[in-house]
Formats: structure tokens, C-alpha cells, sequence
């Protein structure tokens, strides 16, 4: 998980160039810690926790209709859209 980390972190931050030489090369693990960014591994886990919590519940609730709901209307042209259980199966 971490490798996986680093290697969205990388991409979500670019190469980094060197003001001395003008060279770019990829950041290092050092560059990548020292980031103000949010740990990815404990988004996705909280994410798996609560959906865990939301398929337990009983299905009068809403927030299980919402993630268990089949709408019936036409579908639009184009690309379908990601949907929030998509990304669920994707973390999987």
C-alpha cells in the first residue's frame, strides 16, 4: 500500500525540477513526506469502514436506499458516469 501511496503522490504532484541545472527527475520519498497532503491508506480505510457500516443496516434506512438504489429513468448519451459505489469497488 505504501508503494501505492507514494506512486499517487508522485503523479498528483508532478516531477520536480531543479532550479540549479534546470533537470527534472521525480520526487523522492523525502520530498514526497515533507508534502502537505492527506494520507491516502486512511481515506480509503475510513471509506471501507463506513460502507461496511452502511450494507449492515436495515433496509428501511435511508442512507442504505441510497447506496442500494436502482433509479429507473432513461439513461443519458455519452459516457456513464462514476458512481460513488464504483470508486468503492475500484479501492477494493
Amino acid at each position: 500500500m505504501r508503494m501505492f501511496e507514494k506512486r499517487v503522490l508522485r503523479r498528483i504532484f508532478g516531477p520536480k525540477g531543479d532550479k540549479v541545472t534546470g533537470e527534472w527527475g521525480k520526487l523522492q520519498s523525502e520530498d514526497l513526506n515533507n508534502q502537505n497532503s492527506t494520507n491516502i491508506i486512511r481515506g480509503i480505510k475510513s471509506r471501507m469502514r463506513w460502507v461496511g457500516h452502511v450494507v449492515r443496516m436495515e433496509e428501511r434506512r435511508d442512507a442504505y436506499r441510497v447506496l442500494a438504489r436502482k433509479p429507473q429513468r432513461r439513461k443519458p448519451l455519452g459516457r456513464p458516469r462514476r458512481r460513488w459505489e464504483d470508486n468503492i469497488t475500484m479501492d477494493l
